[in-house]
């Protein structure tokens, strides 16, 4: 086992997806595929190539999703983060989370635009809504080939962050 250097950031492949940093996840056959799934849609919209580092040597990006989740709706998640992701393409602010047990949560903030702004939630295939969101949420269902079925909801951002 080669030890990782700790800044270490992952270049997401959606070609030969892969669960390496979702590993502890009882999902994370699941949560690769939505990792890529989002990976893929970054690079085709956008030609933008999707990154993530460990949660844990990204303390700013979680306080950053937590604040505002905190603040708009009262929520506070008890799964463990396992990777972040934080870029801009464009005039867009997006900032991932993704947790151990299968739950994607991403922050839309337009630069120019209040009324663009936004968190979502994507759960994995397999796992069971967060207790967090339970009954507050209605989750569309989401084919996708590699992901599976992907159930989302979101809300949309009142604050300024």
């Amino acid at each position: 086992m080669t030890k990782v250097d700790k800044k270490m950031s992952y270049i997401v492949d959606f070609k030969n997806v892969s669960t390496v940093g979702l590993e502890s996840s009882p999902v994370a056959e699941a949560l690769a595929g939505l990792r890529a799934n989002e990976a893929r849609y970054f690079m085709n919209k956008y030609k933008h190539e999707f990154t993530v580092e460990k949660a844990s040597e990204t303390q700013d990006t979680l306080d950053y999703v937590n604040r505002i989740l905190k603040e708009e709706r009262d929520i506070e998640f008890v799964a463990k983060p396992l990777e972040t992701s934080r870029f801009q393409v464009e005039n867009i602010k997006m900032t991932y989370v993704f947790y151990e047990d299968g739950l994607a949560v991403n922050v839309m903030y337009t630069v120019d635009n209040a009324k663009k702004r936004a968190v979502g939630f994507k759960l994995s295939e397999g796992m069971e809504i967060p207790e967090e969101l339970e009954g507050k949420f209605k989750f569309a269902r989401q084919k996708s080939k590699l992901a599976g079925t992907i159930r989302g909801s979101f809300f949309v951002i009142k604050g300024e962050y």
